[in-house]
């Protein structure tokens, strides 16, 4: 059994990442899938309740776990990782939005705190 733990608050990201679990779930290995999405007050307020419902519909099938947070991204998102204790910690590269590119710094700040894998995922 392995735990994802997918932190978001785009639909680009969490699009991505279906798309990398779909090929790394197996139903029968009983994998746990948490999305933890963030509503961070510098983006608009619709898009951690959007990325939610986009891990509900592309993941039914594994039945993920929700979580909706408000806060500083990166307190929120180690947060999670400490109660949930992942496997894996999956995260986008940059907020997600047309505006964004390269390594944003939420994601460098993870990558230097987390004890664990980090995939950083490639928007579709």
């Amino acid at each position: 059994m392995t735990t994802f733990l997918l932190a978001t608050n785009s639909v680009h990201v969490t699009a991505a990442a279906a798309d990398y679990l779909q090929k790394r779930l197996d139903p029968a290995a009983d994998d746990d899938v948490i999305v933890v999405a963030v509503r961070d007050p510098d983006a608009p307020p619709r898009d951690a309740g959007d990325a939610v419902n986009v891990a509900r519909s592309r993941l039914a099938s594994f039945m993920p776990v929700t979580e909706t947070k408000d806060g500083e991204p990166v307190t929120e998102i180690l947060a999670a990782v400490d109660e949930h204790d992942p496997d894996e910690l999956l995260i986008g590269p940059n907020r997600g939005t047309d505006d964004s590119d390269g390594i944003g710094s939420t994601a460098r700040d993870l990558l230097t705190r987390v004890d664990r894998p980090v995939i950083v995922l490639p928007f579709p």
